[in-house]
């Protein structure tokens, strides 16, 4: 089990600049805040991150936008696309006036239904993930010229015929 104090340690030890504090929005969409290091340290597990919702589409309005986020230690993990060394937690949002999870965060959804699901004697593991899609296409062109700004994909098992002829 991570704590947060093995947290810190993995931030010290990997000479980490930023911490990248992630959640997903209610259509499934990564969002993040980055904060400097200096502003990270074990409290931050125990009191969380402020940060404005109604950047969220779908969450807050303007005049109720403070939101909180609560990272989950055993998520700690160096992200390696990063130009200076960054850990990635993901966060359950939550309300900070309560401390009640969001009723539109997916992470905090999944916990009460896998809760649910273990309290009725259903089951004692949830499996939650992306629905993974993707198409193949035997040809894709595309066109960026002034006023004919198009594309075109063609596909056997797909067909589809965009724009017009260039």
């Amino acid at each position: 089990m991570t704590t947060p104090k093995n947290v810190m340690k993995m931030i010290k030890d990997n000479d980490v600049k930023y911490v990248d504090f992630r959640f997903t929005d209610p259509r499934g969409k990564w969002q993040h805040v980055t904060c400097d290091i200096t502003t990270v340290d074990e409290d931050t597990f125990a009191e969380g991150i402020m940060f404005d919702g109604s950047s969220i589409a779908g969450w807050k309005a303007i005049h109720e936008s403070d939101m909180q986020l609560m990272p989950d230690p055993e998520s700690a993990c160096i992200d390696p696309f990063f130009a200076e060394t960054t850990l990635v937690l993901v966060c359950d949002t939550l309300e900070p006036l309560t401390g009640e999870p969001y009723n539109r965060d997916p992470r905090s959804i999944c916990k009460k239904a896998a809760g649910l699901v273990k309290s009725m004697g259903i089951g004692d593991t949830v499996f939650f993930g992306p629905e993974a899609e993707f198409f193949i296409f035997d040809d894709v062109k595309f066109s960026a010229t002034p006023y004919n700004v198009g594309y075109r994909v063609d596909s056997v098992e797909f067909p589809t015929n965009c724009d017009t002829e260039y």
